[in-house]
């Protein structure tokens, strides 16, 4: 079987398995959006009763390895009675993954904007909420559009680490094709392209929405 023949056999599989990658990893980025925005605020607030747990928590997740997070939700939890699928251990961890590392993003988009924007929106008579609501997080989102697509870039990659639990997404369907065909270098590289191709398409998504805060900033 010559490279033609062994990529035309490989790529429906392999394509498949790409899309799944870029459903995983959005998923994974909306559930870490949620969770990260929830964590920032808590750091943000003056309250050590919130500011702790949230503190220690991005600590924890930043120091351990996303693999050894995987196998604690997947392997780890049924032990105490809590069994999730393949597909929602893998969604589970990397949102929770994502959601400490989008959560500095915020919290240091947040502090970004100056105190200044803060003043103008009290003496408007908005209280801590709607100012961050209306007035300071459309000014942090644009700082933190950046690092934010750096951590969705990172996701298509981070997603291959599912595949040791059995989730079909690009590396577990790169294997199942090797198993078949016995090439594993053609077929890793093939794989390794179609991440990159992957993560350019976000990385041209991210230059648009940069643009696109841009202008509305100054307009």
């Amino acid at each position: 079987m010559n490279l033609i023949e062994l990529l035309t056999l490989a790529a429906p599989v392999m394509l498949k398995g790409a899309l799944y990658t870029v459903l995983f990893a959005v998923a994974s980025m909306v559930g870490g959006l949620v969770l990260g925005t929830l964590l920032a605020v808590a750091r943000l607030l003056p309250w050590r009763v919130l500011q702790w747990p949230a503190a220690t928590y991005v600590s924890l997740i930043r120091g351990t390895p996303l693999l050894v997070q995987v196998f604690l939700i997947y392997y780890g939890l049924p032990g105490i009675g809590v069994e999730f699928s393949p597909v929602s251990a893998g969604i589970l961890a990397l949102s929770l993954n994502a959601g400490a590392y989008l959560s500095e993003s915020l919290r240091g988009a947040i502090q970004g904007v100056s105190n200044g924007q803060w003043s103008a929106s009290y003496s408007l008579g908005l209280t801590w909420q709607q100012a961050l609501r209306y007035v300071i997080a459309p000014q942090a989102l644009r700082i933190a559009v950046p690092s934010m697509s750096n951590t969705l870039i990172s996701l298509i990659k981070d997603t291959s680490l599912v595949s040791v639990i059995t989730v079909t997404e690009l590396m577990l369907a790169t294997k199942e094709v090797i198993a078949t065909t016995f090439r594993p270098l053609p077929l890793y590289v093939a794989a390794a392209l179609l991440y990159w191709c992957l993560s350019l398409c976000f990385e041209v998504l991210q230059r648009r929405i940069e643009k696109r805060l841009q202008r509305a900033h100054v307009q």
